[in-house]
């Protein structure tokens, strides 16, 4: 359960508790169980209310499976987030999910820490400034992308059947169909951790930028384009121009 849940579960409780203190302690309403008939009932309606959304909170907070967005509904780093989180349950990739939400965590500090550099450094309207902010929205872009590539297969995931492949139980099936879901399923991995590979590698060029940006004093808009770390950042751009979920 995330911290959120944790919060608002408490949330719940504390306002059951203020609404049944004020309600039934003599200093404040003073509804007293065990008075006037219309007092009785008003308490016992209380506590059992107070009970029902107790019950329905915990449940709704600790047990309920979340309305998982359609990928193609996802905008926001909360959605992609909440979208990976609900896949924690596949044991089998637990590793990779573990390891693309750590990335979605560093994605947004490192694209804080540079715009914050780059406040430090220049003003919003020099053509540095934008030409750095342009490149880091860019490769944003493709770091986002990667997961919902990531989320689309995830999507299709059948670890059952991927576990009764792998451990060749599926008896029914020819030797040469079974290598054909072996293959598929083989593919279906390498593209996750592909996937999980590129996103670190935009990571790390964000770390390079940061670094070079820290070194230097003072730049000119043409010495920009011939950074090293620009030049890798550009050559990833284009070499993804054109890739297709």
């Amino acid at each position: 359960m995330t911290v959120t849940k944790y919060i608002k579960l408490f949330g719940i409780i504390i306002g059951v508790v203020v609404v049944n203190i004020l309600v039934l302690s003599p200093g404040f309403l003073g509804v007293k169980i065990g008075g006037s008939p219309l007092t009785t009932a008003i308490g016992v309606t209380l506590l059992f209310a107070s009970a029902l959304v107790l019950l329905y909170g915990s449940y709704a907070l600790l047990f309920k499976q979340p309305v998982v967005l359609p990928v193609k509904q996802i905008k926001t780093h909360e959605d992609y987030v909440e979208a990976l989180n609900h896949y924690r349950r596949v044991k089998t990739l637990g590793n990779d999910i573990s390891l693309a939400l750590e990335q979605l965590d560093r994605i947004t500090k490192r694209k804080d820490t540079l715009l914050i550099v780059l406040n430090q450094r220049f003003e919003p309207t020099e053509l540095s400034y934008k030409k750095f902010a342009s490149v880091v929205q860019e490769v944003e872009k493709l770091f986002y992308l990667n997961v919902r590539s990531i989320l689309n297969r995830l999507n299709v995931f059948d670890e059952s059947e991927f576990l009764r492949v792998m451990s060749n139980k599926s008896t029914r099936f020819s030797q040469e169909l079974l290598q054909e879901k072996t293959t598929m399923y083989n593919e279906y991995l390498s593209f996750l951790k592909s996937s999980l590979d590129s996103n670190e590698e935009i990571l790390l060029k964000l770390d390079k930028l940061l670094l070079e940006i820290s070194r230097l004093d003072s730049f000119e808009p043409g010495d920009i384009e011939n950074m090293p770390c620009m030049q890798e950042i550009d050559s990833l751009i284009k070499q993804t121009k054109y890739y297709k979920q």
